[in-house]
């Protein structure tokens, strides 16, 4: 059945944001922008692109994240989370109350949401589980229940587990090193956990190795993916700059080299090409040596993340 939420609703906007507030939460910065235009538009999965470096620097890609939170009813403010490992992140880090931003959003096709009240597991990595909470909400407010599976590399760098443990039906946290939850993966951990949540679907939000290895095992299971794909990283966010496509497979079942940024960054799982996933192949539309299948007509634009999920989930708004 199909529900309402796919396309993200208004068209982003470009706002001069006064940042709020700059915190640390573990490994993490978390800040917070005043841009009530991008609150009101917001929906689970999308995310913001922001100018770096100030007007003077030769930092000219802006950088994009997962919105974690949004507050349309206080002042319309929106939060987002990073590893400040680079030195475009290292210079949003050290912004300060007051300073004001560049910021473009909301960008990108959002999560979609079931119209009946289904299980729904959701899985992140590191700073990928901060656009889980959003959708967690989302998910409460159409009557399904949320499962949280948090991993990273150590207790410092998983997001968000105290969180998924006050809110979801249940929580699971596992680290590489064991400094929190079972040592391991939530590779590891997923079949236990699927079989236990009885999970109608997965909403998956990881780098893209683990996205491939939580596809396959899904679909041993007969359960439906959607993953957010935040690798390679998305540098312009409108699509202009191709430096984040990847192969996927649309209805026609013809392979296309999509953007992240644009087409996703929410895909359903089982079409993207996460094998080819860096490369461009042969049998993509375009490649060279492709040609169209006999008898075939000529391939249009298609909806690469439409079509009914298991469960009365939906792919499409």
């Amino acid at each position: 059945m199909a529900g309402n939420d796919r396309e993200g609703g208004a068209a982003p906007v470009q706002v001069r944001g006064t940042v709020l507030t700059v915190r640390r939460v573990d490994a993490y910065v978390a800040m917070t922008v005043v841009a009530p235009a991008i609150a009101t538009r917001f929906r689970p999965g999308q995310f913001v692109a922001i100018a770096v470096g100030g007007p003077q620097s030769g930092m000219l890609g802006r950088r994009s994240f997962s919105i974690h939170d949004v507050r349309p009813d206080h002042g319309g403010t929106v939060e987002f989370v990073f590893l400040p490992r680079e030195p475009g992140a290292q210079w949003l880090a050290d912004c300060r109350s007051r300073d004001v931003l560049d910021v473009v959003g909301p960008l990108g096709r959002p999560f979609p949401v079931p119209r009946d009240p289904a299980s729904c597991l959701l899985l992140g990595v590191g700073p990928g589980a901060a656009p889980l909470f959003a959708l967690a909400s989302r998910l409460a407010d159409r009557g399904s229940h949320a499962d949280f599976l948090l991993g990273a590399e150590s207790a410092d760098r998983v997001f968000g587990a105290l969180t998924a443990r006050r809110t979801g039906r249940s929580a699971v946290v596992t680290t590489a090193d064991g400094s929190l939850g079972s040592r391991g993966t939530v590779v590891d951990m997923l079949p236990t956990v699927l079989q236990q949540a009885r999970t109608d679907v997965v909403y998956a939000s990881a780098p893209a190795s683990v996205l491939r290895s939580v596809c396959a095992l899904a679909n041993r299971y007969g359960i439906p993916v959607q993953a957010l794909i935040s690798e390679p990283a998305l540098t312009c966010g409108t699509g202009l700059c191709m430096g984040c496509v990847l192969p996927a497979v649309g209805n026609d079942g013809i392979t296309r080299m999509v953007r992240v940024c644009v087409e996703g960054p929410v895909f359903r799982g089982d079409q993207v090409r996460w094998d080819d996933v860096g490369t461009i192949p042969f049998d993509a539309l375009g490649a060279p040596g492709w040609k169209p299948r006999p008898g075939g007509s000529a391939p249009g634009q298609t909806d690469l993340t439409a079509g009914t999920m298991h469960g009365g989930q939906s792919n499409a708004g």
